[in-house]
């Protein structure tokens, strides 16, 4: 149920709620958003919930899972999901909560075909947490012909304006910059979604600072196979799902038969490859650099070597939590009607304000 005749307030406290492809776990993010002319925000805590093997597991099967498999597995993550948040807020946090603005976690995402699934959005999240909820920000924009992502760069826009580019390296490498007064944004190629993959096989959960990347040699064969993959021939708007990593990415890969450390160091310079084209491209200086491939030492190395320029995280709260923050104001801004999907960034028909707005079952 959406409510679109909420009262706008100047001050919003939320928590955001992501999880994302590499699995890494539950981002919570207890934020505060004030609008005085413009948009300022305050991080009160934030903390990532790691996932079980089993929950890992049965989050990387889903999508081989039948409809009705599926369905059961979407009110199992809700009751998950919920439990995780409401642990959080009774541990960590004492103030009140406008409300939880949560991603969910993806399933599948093929825009094209007009599919994309987020599970942990269904309506009883917000019964069981007996709280305002705003979730399911992809299917709106999908429905009106969007890639239904990426969402974050309307936050990078009002929030880090400051910046001329802000680049992600999560489970994908995704980008967001102005550009003749629009917002520009798109996915740039797989990151930690295939480098924690093959790592795997180590029984390590990723490979700590690129060190086993950087003992490796690239496979030149693979490489150009890699850099000359469909996709990067597209111009943006575009982005990335798992399908595309394991029909288009994964049977490349293992065509080669390499040990871990050359794949690694072949992947690491492909992605390095791939994003350093992408700032040169559009002439990108000052960037926020955010994920989890910001600590793959070798991996940002490799990337400020082929920039031509040093590449720096910075405050690591905001390296890992920015986009649990600016999902907590997508749903700020879902609260107030406002725009917080941006055609010129997901190919969508128009600029609308996307999600589901849902109230505890008892006080309707």
């Amino acid at each position: 149920m959406s409510h679109l005749n909420l009262k706008k307030q100047s001050r919003y406290t939320v928590l955001g709620v992501m999880s994302g492809t590499s699995l890494d776990g539950i981002d919570l993010c207890v934020s505060s958003f004030e609008f005085d002319s413009s948009w300022t925000f305050n991080i009160q805590i934030a903390k990532t919930v790691k996932y079980s093997e089993k929950w890992k597991y049965r989050l990387k099967t889903a999508i081989d899972l039948n409809a009705s498999d599926l369905e059961n597995l979407n009110e199992d993550y809700t009751q998950f999901l919920a439990e995780v948040i409401q642990t959080f807020i009774t541990t960590y946090s004492d103030v009140k909560l406008d409300a939880i603005c949560s991603h969910g976690h993806t399933v599948f995402h093929e825009p094209r075909l007009g599919k994309t699934l987020q599970i942990g959005n269904l309506p009883a999240l917000a019964t069981l947490l007996n709280r305002t909820v705003v979730c399911d920000f992809r299917s709106q924009d999908v429905a009106f012909g969007g890639q239904g992502a990426p969402l974050v760069p309307i936050g990078d826009a009002l929030l880090f304006s400051n910046y001329d580019y802000c680049l992600n390296l999560g489970g994908f490498a995704n980008i967001s910059f102005a550009q003749n007064d629009q917002r520009i944004a798109f996915d740039i190629c797989p990151a930690n979604i295939v480098l924690n993959h093959y790592v795997s096989s180590l029984e390590m959960a990723y490979d700590s600072e690129g060190q086993i990347a950087a003992k490796g040699t690239v496979c030149h064969p693979l490489l150009d196979a890699l850099n000359a993959l469909e996709f990067y021939k597209q111009n943006p708007p575009k982005s990335l799902g798992l399908e595309w990593v394991q029909s288009e990415v994964f049977p490349l890969i293992e065509t080669y038969n390499l040990e871990v450390s050359d794949l690694l160091r072949t992947v690491v310079e492909h992605c390095a490859i791939q994003i350093s084209n992408t700032l040169k491209k559009y002439h990108l200086k000052n960037g926020l650099l955010t994920g989890g491939g910001v600590y793959n030492t070798f991996f940002m190395q490799r990337i400020s070597e082929l920039f031509g320029r040093d590449l720096e995280p910075e405050n690591p709260t905001i390296v890992e939590f920015k986009e649990a923050l600016i999902f907590g104001f997508l749903g700020v801004l879902k609260l107030r009607n406002e725009p917080n999907c941006l055609r010129s960034v997901t190919g969508a028909s128009h600029n609308h304000s996307s999600g589901c707005i849902y109230f505890p079952e008892k006080t309707r």
